[in-house]
């Protein structure tokens, strides 16, 4: 694809604009690892939830979606929609409790909550794995799609691709090094910006190419190798089966069932997840925390899926025979933009790449520095010389990251492989916080356990909500066994625990010595907050939906609902903060 002069000069001036925000931050994050890691946890809310959903709109994000509308419909968005019923319980309960904890990272969360060898095995282990295998993985998938776009809208060849995304990690990298946390946050903002404007440029132009929305709608129902279920919301429920029959065992709405029933609440992002986590922590105050979460909550799933939907439909009827459907989006910027509007788009993909990119790198090495340099290693250092050696390990994760790119196609596989790696382990970090007989080896054991497991089931080629019927369970059964074959936490780790952030929950045998005056927050206000939200976020999410594609009555009726979810939440939000 030829590019005109302005494609050039809007591409060339974000990368300018990214190196200059590095530099301009880079004295204050240099300061100490608080601020390099967490801005000194003093960011507005409307700050950090716009980064929260910008570190997750990376360059994979569309392609992936691109493909699940190609694949199957809309509905297969549900293998992340669902996550929405997780997100919900860090917005009301766990994004008020980790800012109450005060720690740099959620892995250091551990060693407070536990006590002894066990707790200094587990913050070492979780800080290592996730720093380093996890991060490589995300980070290489984003890298990789990243050279998707590249070889698809500026026809570079497969064998040179890398030198222009050699380019593009390096401006990641050197603004990530220079300013930390700061750095992110601030591009965040931008990028989100960009990226979101660049994607609703292009739904517009794609749908306009082909005659507008009713036309698009009749010509994929005309279409003899698109499925029926294409534009439905929900998956197809055939009349004359039922759960005793083998089709409805490999049929796509038993898939969405595991999603809603079981998926949300037992990935290891159940509390918060890492770069999410570290987010909450760096918000002013409980009250920035709750309300930064609520709002990436929206955004994330209401508000900026549509536009990727929408240019995987019209895909599918101007490009039906792809055999590669990442390659679709990307194919869809050449097809239908004019010049300008294509340098946009692809400073929208640059933005998202390196949102996300910058977030991992600071992330990963926060848990190096924080779990496993500073904690194991090198415990009596100043401040200048962890800063430091946070830089050097930012490069390196870069480096690593980028060699696993290369070994990675499917971006929706990819992510179907990852998640389940963590499956097992989401009620522990969710009951930690709220029952006392929770300790070290509950976690250990669950997360072994559905690392172990999903390896073993890999040679099967088992669907997604195969491995997650079998993992799942077979985890948690792992951890109870575990859990009462093992000493608890010692008495006084856990009512120091409990002064610290009054959760709330089970915590008889030490509820008599707790001193605490802080308010607890699991209670029946959460319910009613938690379902207000689930109202919130799925009337959002499908009254757009159901407005866009032409349905005005049941979008208009989803909307008010929404609305009305919305007015609980803001109620009950007052009366908790007074």
């Amino acid at each position: 694809m030829h590019l005109a002069l302005i494609d050039w000069f809007i591409i060339c001036g974000y990368c300018v604009f990214a190196l200059g925000v590095g530099i301009y931050f880079s004295k204050r994050a240099s300061s100490n690892t608080r601020e390099y890691f967490l801005s000194g946890s003093t960011l507005p809310w409307w700050l950090v939830g716009t980064s929260m959903v910008a570190t997750t709109f990376a360059a994979d994000t569309p392609l992936a979606i691109t493909e699940f509308v190609r694949s199957d419909g809309i509905w297969r968005n549900w293998f992340w929609w669902n996550a929405s019923l997780g997100g919900l319980l860090g917005v009301f309960l766990f994004s008020r409790l980790w800012r109450r904890t005060g720690v740099l990272t959620d892995n250091e969360l551990i060693e407070i909550r536990y006590s002894g060898k066990p707790a200094a095995v587990l913050r070492g282990f979780k800080a290592g794995y996730f720093s380093t295998i996890y991060n490589f993985v995300v980070m290489g998938w984003v890298i990789q799609a990243m050279s998707t776009v590249f070889r698809v809208t500026l026809g570079i060849p497969q064998e040179k691709q890398w030198i222009s995304i050699g380019i593009c990690v390096v401006i990641a990298l050197v603004y990530s090094v220079l300013s930390g946390f700061w750095g992110v946050v601030a591009t965040d903002l931008v990028q989100f910006v960009i990226a979101m404007g660049g994607a609703i440029t292009l739904a517009i132009y794609s749908v306009n190419a082909v005659g507008g929305m009713t036309e698009l709608k009749l010509q994929l129902a005309a279409m003899s190798n698109a499925s029926e279920s294409v534009l439905c919301f929900f998956p197809p429920v055939d009349s004359g089966f039922s759960p005793l029959t083998a089709e409805f065992w490999s049929s796509p709405f038993f898939m969405f069932l595991v999603f809603i029933s079981i998926m949300w609440w037992s990935t290891h992002n159940a509390d918060g997840g890492g770069y999410i986590i570290q987010r909450m922590l760096s918000a002013k105050d409980e009250k920035h925390a709750l309300y930064a979460t609520l709002w990436f909550n929206i955004a994330q799933y209401a508000l900026r899926v549509w536009p990727w939907v929408i240019v995987g439909l019209v895909t599918i009827v101007v490009f039906p025979n792809l055999s590669e459907s990442k390659d679709a989006y990307p194919m869809a910027i050449n097809e239908f933009l004019p010049a300008g509007l294509k340098g946009l788009l692809i400073a929208s993909f640059l933005a998202a790449f390196m949102s996300t990119i910058d977030t991992h790198l600071n992330w990963g090495s926060s848990y190096f520095i924080n779990d496993l340099y500073k904690r194991f290693m090198v415990k009596d250092a100043d401040e200048r010389h962890y800063v430091i050696v946070s830089k050097i390990c930012v490069v390196v994760l870069m480096l690593i990251a980028a060699v696993a790119a290369s070994f990675m196609h499917s971006i929706s596989k990819a992510w179907e492989f990852l998640i389940p790696m963590g499956m097992g382990i989401g009620l522990v970090l969710i009951l930690r916080w709220f029952w006392w007989r929770i300790n070290a080896w509950s976690e250990i054991s669950g997360l072994t356990a559905s690392v172990v497991i999903n390896l073993i089931l890999q040679p099967f080629d088992l669907a997604i909500q195969h491995r997650i019927l079998i993992i799942v369970p077979s985890s948690i059964f792992i951890w109870v066994i575990v859990t009462f074959l093992t000493r608890p936490v010692p008495e006084e780790s856990l009512v120091r625990f409990y002064n610290l952030v009054s959760p709330g929950g089970f915590w008889g045998p030490v509820r008599n010595k707790i001193s605490t005056n802080k308010k607890t927050i699991l209670g029946w206000n959460f319910l009613v907050n938690w379902f207000a939200g689930v109202a919130l976020i799925y009337g959002m999410t499908f009254g757009i939906g159901k407005l866009i594609f032409g349905d005005l009555i049941v979008g208009g009726i989803l909307l008010i609902i929404a609305g009305v979810g919305f007015l609980i939440i803001y109620i009950g939000l007052r009366k908790g903060f007074d």
